[in-house]
């Protein structure tokens, strides 16, 4: 009998220890002052410039290239003053940069500057440097900056050059409208659910049609559906599949991206909470096999209070909700509650487990058929209305769910009904996770296989003719039949 526990707030994942906090400096209209004239310098100057500053070059011995900088600029303003900067010319500015070749001078500089509270670089010397220039990919005004901290800056570049890749040019756009309209959307909606819902329905759109610029139409459009969307809360029971994060959907994906609260079970993968909002509130509300489980129905009543609150409740389940996770309860206490709920399906344990090893769960010479079975029932144990007969059917595959308990009592009872001894079978541990096992076997052995192996974490068991068409021979030993996928 397992022993009850209550539901717990958790603390988000996706935070780790950061190298650097990356901010962003607004410098449209401010001044600058850079002095030096080192290979870093010309390349600085525009930057500054391209961001809206006022910038002052100090440099005794200008070169040809950060002589034509003033020419070059896209934005802002560039003033080079051919003599050595002096403490004054730092009155006044937001921000500084060192580009000198020697040390001392740059230590000198640095010094003046953060004598008058001025934010300072010092250009190839982070040592000296309050901020740091990282990778920049420029849609503006989205921008986006990679940093690795001086560890690898090539690496950085690498990552920049992806990024900009999958970042279409015409996001410039989107985000443009977005900055236009965001007074009136203001405005108009007044509770942050709903702007939250105009700025989601947006970015949907700019995701599907990014090489257009939007238009007025757009805002129309965006601003009925948004007025017209159901008020209140809500509960969305989302599949995060097997335990691999790549295995989520797009929806399951939007769907934590708008949770105000998650409530997620023991078998949910940790990393998939860090695709959630960072001010979204987690909660475990999980049951584990045998052991401390919340009660399904302080879960239903949690579930239905946070959303009568107006809250956007995810009720996050491992592998797909509607396949032995207890979605039917759930889906009934939202609606005797008058509560609206939908469902985002997830890739099932028996999906993923099959793909991850290779092995279809039909073949048309093999398996036309193929049932999902529970491997015990409210008490723990072994169900008394299986169908034993289509159990024992060799050229059906069944795929059994939280079998570990009655694993061996399943099998010698199918075996007694009907099944070939020789069928065969395979548990696979932790599918589609880092630590996956698979221990393969017949329907005669592969108890004893899975009792001497010890193995941990979630299981399925496989028994079928199908599964003998992509894994090896039923004989192959328990030391080599353990094997991590």
């Amino acid at each position: 009998m397992n022993l009850p526990r209550q539901p717990r707030e958790t603390r988000g994942h996706g935070l780790e220890p950061l190298a650097v906090l990356p901010v962003f400096l607004d410098l449209k209209g401010k001044r600058v002052v850079l002095a030096g004239n080192n290979a870093g310098a010309p390349w600085k100057v525009k930057l500054l410039a391209a961001a809206g500053a006022h910038v002052d070059v100090y440099a005794a011995e200008a070169g040809e290239e950060l002589r034509a900088v003033p020419g070059a600029t896209v934005a802002g303003q560039a003033v080079l003053h051919e003599r050595a900067w002096t403490a004054t010319d730092l009155d006044g500015a937001a921000f500084a940069i060192g580009a000198m070749e020697d040390e001392d001078d740059c230590v000198a500089f640095v010094a003046a500057a953060r004598a008058r509270g001025v934010i300072v670089n010092a250009v190839d010397r982070p040592h000296l440097c309050d901020v740091k220039f990282g990778a920049i990919v420029n849609r503006s005004p989205l921008v986006v900056g990679i940093s690795t901290e001086g560890a690898a800056p090539v690496f950085g570049q690498t990552v920049r050059a992806r990024i900009e890749a999958m970042l279409p040019q015409g996001f410039k756009a989107w985000v443009g409208a977005a900055r236009d309209w965001r007074e009136t959307v203001t405005a108009r909606l007044h509770g942050f659910a709903e702007r939250r819902g105009f700025w989601e329905r947006l970015t949907d759109r700019a995701f599907a049609e990014p090489d257009r610029a939007p238009t007025e139409t757009d805002f129309a459009e965006l601003m009925a559906e948004t007025e017209a969307a159901p008020k209140g809360g809500a509960v969305t029971l989302v599949g995060a599949g097997p335990g691999d994060v790549e295995l989520l959907t797009l929806k399951a994906l939007r769907a934590l991206r708008n949770a105000d609260v998650i409530l997620y079970d023991d078998l949910v993968a940790p990393e998939i909470l860090d695709y959630a909002r960072r001010e979204a509130r987690t909660m475990l509300v999980g049951k584990s096999g045998y052991g401390p489980s919340c009660r399904q129905d302080d879960i239903n009543a949690l579930m239905v209070q946070l959303a009568k609150s107006g809250k956007q409740v995810v009720r996050l389940k491992s592998g797909d909700p509607l396949v032995f996770g207890r979605a039917g309860e759930e889906i009934e206490a939202c609606r005797l509650a008058g509560v609206p709920v939908r469902v985002v399906p997830g890739v099932t344990a028996a999906q993923g487990a099959a793909a991850s090893i290779g092995v279809s769960l039909t073949h048309r010479d093999a398996a036309r058929r193929l049932q999902y079975v529970t491997g015990h029932d409210r008490r723990g144990a072994l169900p008394d209305d299986l169908n034993w007969g289509a159990l024992a059917d060799g050229s059906v595959t069944t795929v059994v769910y939280m079998p570990k308990k009655t694993l061996r009592g399943l099998l010698d009872r199918a075996v007694a009904e009907g099944l070939a001894p020789t069928t065969p079978a395979l548990v696979v541990f932790n599918a589609t996770r880092p630590n996956q096992t698979v221990l393969r076997g017949t329907a005669a052995d592969l108890a004893e296989r899975v009792d001497a192996s010890g193995g941990q974490g979630p299981a399925i068991l496989m028994v079928g003719e199908a599964l003998a068409l992509g894994v090896a021979a039923a004989e192959t030993p328990v030391s080599e039949a353990a094997l991590a996928v």
